[in-house]
């Protein structure tokens, strides 16, 4: 199993002209709140924010079997988590601008935003996100029609 500083290398190769920080300490965050069977199947790094000049907020997003998750290792101190359940996930959008391009998950309680991101990435990013999403909600909703016919059949 890859850790998720080797899956964010491994983006940042592949697009360069991503704008990001400090990945190995946000992937370390990632990889030390990971329950015990979960396992990161994609991750990436951007700027964590809505504009284009601010590029001190680098964060990862990583898709892991079970959820997202965006991890913010501060500079002097401290951290932010964010864990995106299947259930809170509404939708995402994708913005695509002249040299940059940005990410929007809507959640029920919150909107992340993912800046700075090399618009070459964007398809890959919204695959991903999009296909986890799409199977993560089928299984979640499946299990819970089962547990609430369960519950009014016994």
């Amino acid at each position: 199993m890859a850790s998720t500083y080797e899956i964010v290398k491994k983006f940042k190769n592949k697009y360069p002209s991503t704008i990001c920080w400090r990945i190995k300490k946000h992937s370390k965050l990632v990889d030390q709140n990971l329950y015990p069977d979960e396992v990161v199947n994609y991750a990436f790094a951007a700027q964590n924010n809505t504009s284009h000049g601010n590029i001190f907020d680098t964060a990862v997003l990583a898709i892991t079997n079970k959820r997202l998750i965006i991890a913010q290792d501060y500079i002097l101190f401290g951290y932010d988590l964010n864990s995106i359940t299947p259930d809170l996930y509404n939708d995402m959008q994708v913005h695509a601008g002249i040299i940059w391009g940005m990410i929007t998950i809507d959640t029920i309680k919150e909107t992340i935003y993912f800046s700075n991101l090399s618009k070459q990435a964007l398809p890959e990013i919204q695959k991903e996100i999009t296909s986890y999403m799409m199977e993560a909600k089928t299984k979640y909703y499946k299990k819970e029609k089962n547990d609430v016919w369960d519950w009014r059949h016994q």
